[in-house]
């Protein structure tokens, strides 16, 4: 009996871990998708913003005037040494966070993350200063980093970080501050996401600048201007620096375009934030001016938008697209070389790939990161291939522990795992995993509903009879024939979507609980969902309008750029429609429209949340 019994909880345990890890699973896999189909629309836009940004406002100047018209008084091209910078911006004696001096100590560096792990602002004449430090020492360095294992006992490799700021202090508390004796490489995508990204970025320079030699930084395909607009960090720095917004970013721009774009330890292991491609030429990505490649790498995404043979043919002619690869590219387990038409950028490589290059240039790893990895990290392609990625809780508190590689003497690998944990220590396996599936759906029912038109007329292709009824497969098919996600939507169905007695499914119930924010009377029900589905290109376009950062947009600057998006992307939309919506948020009928605002009534509202709350 005690066996029998023993038997029964054993099993009831397994059954019970099994559906919770299947829980988890869907939910990570959901949260991937809709950020790569995110990315895969964010290029699809991005040569359309490029050309706002140099046509919208000031069509005939030429490239510099526009450089300074994005730049304000603080042109792109300009170097200002750091004693100018101490004339044209004062620091008052009621600044209490750090004052730093160049150049830069080790107790200088301790007195940053000090400040930043108390939420103090470094001072914008502080931030300019060694941002152009950091620009002047980055530009000495070549595209490809060499370092050798010889001169320390090991190199710590970290993968992406994306804003989390207490996912590099916990690294730095495990695994020590950089130093000679203590060397890193941070592998891109410090920024976007997370909040505190500047924070990030300031820590990292200021070693960067102390020690030169021992601390190197790949660029990731979020070092990039265009990225930034799309995913929180122009938004983060115009929110902390109000004031010296605009040259801060102006100047992060141009230190981006001078990261380094690869390093290789010992001849032996390239590091490199997305991949490789059948075409990659290390020779020949060593000898760029990388800098010149800043605002081309979005004409590689056009490029990419072509059909594949196109691509193949003008890959060789565009510098461009070789860094688009390094940047983008992603691993997968099949041989061969193809786009990588889930991102929209970038292929996908497979092992025979990966031995081509480690034969032709005597490679033994290949470390990348740019890919959300449940446990911190994953080894593919027969061991050659590591992705390593730093960002601990990254979709949601408790979805993923975070990761750093050590590599010794011998190059073996050795990964130390973490999660920082703030909320998930007071909950239960299932609580935890309870949190991240609500987000999860929370996420795709709002991708759902920005589609609702699509989707209700691939589900009527199913309802011959018109019952507003189908069967499991058909809806299956429908939704993964407009959202593309491949995902399990029959394992998702009783989350989406009601089911009648007969077994069939009621397909316009994936719809019941959402509804706009603030509905306007005026606004057709077409308008309502292209709006919503389009909130951050919108949101993009009119950050690159809005000069003066004010969020007010004039309506005549709303109808223009808003003609130029729907004739890009083809959107069918009445301007009498928008007229009527453009003129009933003109709220004191000054003119202009809130944008902040305009962007919140065009946001998706869980009903069923909302009672709850």
């Amino acid at each position: 009996t005690v066996i029998r019994a023993a038997i029964l909880i054993q099993n009831w345990y397994r059954f019970t871990m099994a559906r919770l890890e299947m829980r988890r699973r869907y939910s990570l896999s959901i949260f991937q998708s809709i950020e790569y189909a995110d990315e895969q629309d964010q290029l699809q836009v991005c040569n359309l913003q490029f050309f706002l940004y140099k046509q919208l406002r000031y069509p005939q100047r030429t490239e510099v005037a526009q450089t300074k018209w994005v730049c304000g008084y603080f042109p792109l091209q300009s170097c200002l040494c750091l004693t100018e910078f101490e004339k044209m911006i004062d620091v008052p004696d009621s600044y209490y966070g750090p004052r730093l001096s160049f150049p830069l100590t080790v107790e200088d560096a301790n007195a940053l993350l000090r400040a930043f792990k108390n939420e103090q602002l470094l001072h914008a004449r502080y931030v300019l200063q060694l941002l152009c430090e950091t620009r002047r020492v980055l530009k000495e360095m070549p595209n490809i980093t060499r370092l050798s294992t010889s001169y320390s006992k090991e190199i710590t490799v970290c993968g992406d970080l994306h804003g989390n700021l207490d996912d590099l202090l916990l690294i730095f508390y495990k695994n020590g501050l950089p130093s000679e004796q203590n060397r890193y490489v941070f592998n891109g995508d410090f920024v976007d996401r997370g909040k505190n990204s500047m924070e990030i970025l300031l820590i990292l320079f200021a070693f960067l600048l102390i020690y030169p030699n021992d601390l190197h930084l790949n660029r990731g395909n979020h070092e990039d201007y265009i990225m930034n607009l799309r995913y929180g960090f122009t938004k983060e720095v115009s929110k902390k620096y109000k004031d010296h917004g605009k040259q801060i970013l102006c100047l992060l721009r141009d230190v981006f375009s001078w990261l380094p774009l690869a390093t290789i330890i010992d001849s032996k292991v390239l590091i490199l934030h997305g991949g490789i491609s059948d075409t990659t030429d290390l020779d020949f990505l060593n000898t760029l001016e990388r800098n010149k490649v800043r605002d081309h790498i979005h004409v590689g995404v056009v490029l990419f938008s072509l059909k594949n043979l196109a691509v193949q043919m003008l890959r060789s002619s565009f510098r461009c697209l070789q860094i688009l690869d390094i940047l983008w590219s992603d691993p997968r387990s099949q041989n061969g070389c193809t786009p990588n038409k889930c991102r929209g950028g970038g292929c996908y490589f497979g092992p025979d790939v990966t031995a081509k290059l480690f034969e032709r240039y005597n490679l033994k790893m290949l470390i990348r990161s740019h890919e959300f990895k449940p446990e911190g990290y994953e080894i593919s392609h027969d061991g050659k291939v590591i992705t390593i990625f730093s960002a601990s809780n990254y979709y949601e508190e408790g979805s993923n522990r975070g990761a750093y590689i050590k590599l010794n003497p011998e190059l073996i690998p050795r990964f130390v795992q973490y999660r920082v944990s703030k909320y998930t220590r007071r909950q239960n396996l299932r609580e935890r995993v309870g949190t991240i599936e609500s987000s999860a759906l929370k996420s795709l029912r709002e991708k759902i509903y920005a589609h609702r038109s699509e989707l209700t007329s691939a589900f009527a292709q199913y309802d011959l009879n018109g019952t507003g009824k189908i069967s499991v497969n058909d809806w299956a098919a429908a939704m993964e024939s407009v959202l593309q996600l491949e995902l399990p939507w029959r394992m998702l169905r009783s989350q989406l979507a009601q089911m009648n007695p007969d077994g069939e499914v009621d397909f316009m119930s994936c719809f019941y609980d959402l509804k706009i924010g603030q509905p306007i009377k005026e606004v057709q029900p077409a308008l309502v969902e292209t709006l919503c589905r389009y909130r951050k290109d919108l949101e993009i376009i009119f950050n690159i309008i809005d000069k003066d950062h004010s969020g007010l947009i004039s309506l005549e600057e709303f109808g223009q750029t808003w003609k130029l998006f729907t004739s890009h992307l083809g959107i069918d939309v009445y301007d009498e429609a928008l007229d009527k919506l453009v003129l009933s948020i003109d709220y004191n009928k000054d003119g202009h429209i809130d944008f902040s605002e305009f962007l919140e009534a065009f946001h998706v509202v869980h009903r069923l949340e909302k009672k709850a709350n």
